[in-house]
């Protein structure tokens, strides 16, 4: 019987001295939990491409209805746009004269002449974005304006040159047909 209480005694002692050793005193904590602040960091980017294949926009005065009506020249898809929340699309000229040097004389037809104005093209959902006509000039006005973002969103842009005859006194026999360029430069923003 000695021996048994003896071997439990011994039992005892090694299991005490393990949970002994295993335990925390009551004013030690162990931390079994931490926390690290995640921030979501979103740069503003917006980005405007006009289509290649129509860098280059004509107004052809071909025949007597188009110097009386005017004409129009629509660009589908002419614009496409990224842009990271609201945005708007400016548009402007290069000069408010668009100048053309004709035997050593200046001549020019007035920026404000033309008009240019925005709709929604083939991929574009952008619900709620409003679209503008303006006569073109040297200060950014804007074209379109959106609330929200969008991916890859095209816009169709119209060009079109007065009509009610106005230009029939630009047209110079020294040249065959008579050209007057201006560069038209659209921008993006973010709103």
């Amino acid at each position: 019987m000695k021996k048994i209480i003896l071997t439990s005694a011994i039992i005892f002692a090694t299991v005490a001295a393990s949970f002994a050793q295993n335990s925390t005193p009551a004013t030690e904590i162990q931390q079994r939990t931490d926390a690290a602040t995640l921030n979501v960091i979103l740069n503003p980017i917006q980005t405007l491409m006009v289509n290649s294949a129509q860098k280059t926009v004509d107004l052809e005065y071909k025949n007597k209805g188009d110097y009386a009506n005017g004409v129009t020249s629509e660009q589908a898809d002419h614009l496409t746009i990224y842009s990271t929340g609201a945005f708007a699309i400016t548009v402007q000229s290069a000069s408010n004269d668009i100048e053309k040097v004709i035997a050593g004389k200046t001549q020019s037809i007035s920026a404000s002449t033309i008009k240019i104005k925005a709709s929604k093209g083939s991929s574009n959902s952008l619900g709620g974005a409003s679209y503008s006509s303006v006569s073109l000039s040297t200060k950014p006005t804007d074209l379109i304006s959106s609330g929200t973002g969008g991916v890859e969103k095209n816009f169709n842009v119209t060009y079109s040159g007065m009509g009610a005859n106005g230009y029939v006194n630009k047209y110079f026999n020294d040249e065959k047909p008579t050209v007057y360029t201006t560069t038209v430069t659209y921008a993006i923003v973010a709103q």
